[in-house]
């Protein structure tokens, strides 16, 4: 019969710990946002209007509080693990920063593809009213960004700390479109229902557009988290050794 042996040093504890935070978190997250996308937005269609002011702000409202609490608990449980991982690998820890600053710019640029049109800031020709354009806008921006995570890094830096970059800054992603686009709409639109000012048409198609682009983002985003543990996606190249002639 097998024994139970639990390590007992404490990183090992500490980043299992972590990890176990991230996946339940992120279970939670990844889960409402399918559920948004999937589910609420084809059943919203079939209801009337005041069928909507009556079962929307309570059920959306509990719905967005584990939304954006598990998206928060995901980042930060993961953010601390990857960081843990950059500090102990060697010469990483200086990419950490530029990690930090790359996906920054990043959503800058995301965050002003979805600006509605006429707003300050907005882009000439922005996407928000075609979603092929948005789309099409943010894989380049995507590919950019986890180009730069590839190119930043050192040659010691390991496969899985690859991985959980690219994927991660997908992430980082997401979770600012969740509280800078669609929880601040959704509050708007739910108070709007419960006899506040009616919202603009346009915040509920921002946070449509932002929802979306976060569902087809989940995919590579799981991808390259997957990838971290279980299939070592990146290498270096080995030099070539240049033997001394045989005399």
């Amino acid at each position: 019969m097998a024994t139970i042996s639990l390590p007992m040093d404490f990183q090992t504890n500490f980043q299992f710990l972590l990890r176990w935070i991230h996946l339940l978190s992120g279970i939670a997250w990844i889960g409402m946002l399918y559920w948004f996308n999937l589910v609420n937005v084809n059943f919203q269609k079939g209801l009337d209007a005041d069928t909507r002011k009556k079962i929307n702000p309570d059920l959306l409202s509990r719905t967005l509080w584990w939304f954006r609490w598990g998206a928060v608990v995901t980042v930060l449980s993961g953010f601390i693990f990857y960081a843990v991982i950059m500090m102990t690998e060697p010469g990483s820890h200086k990419d950490l920063a530029k990690w930090l600053v790359l996906v920054a710019v990043s959503y800058a640029v995301i965050y002003g593809l979805l600006l509605p049109a006429g707003k300050p800031g907005a882009p000439v020709g922005q996407g928000l009213n075609n979603g092929k354009i948005l789309a099409a806008a943010v894989t380049v921006v995507v590919l950019l960004m986890s180009w730069g995570v590839l190119g930043m890094t050192t040659h010691n830096t390991s496969s899985r700390a690859l991985s959980i970059g690219v994927g991660g800054g997908m992430g980082i992603i997401m979770f600012l479109n969740v509280w800078l686009i669609i929880w601040p709409n959704q509050k708007r639109i739910i108070a709007g229902m419960t006899g506040g000012p009616a919202a603009p048409p346009e915040l509920a198609r921002q946070a449509l557009l932002a929802s979306r682009t976060n569902a087809w983002l989940s995919i590579p985003m799981l991808f390259f988290m997957g990838a971290a543990s279980h299939y070592a996606l990146f290498s270096w190249p080995v030099a070539a050794v240049t033997l001394p002639p045989v005399p």
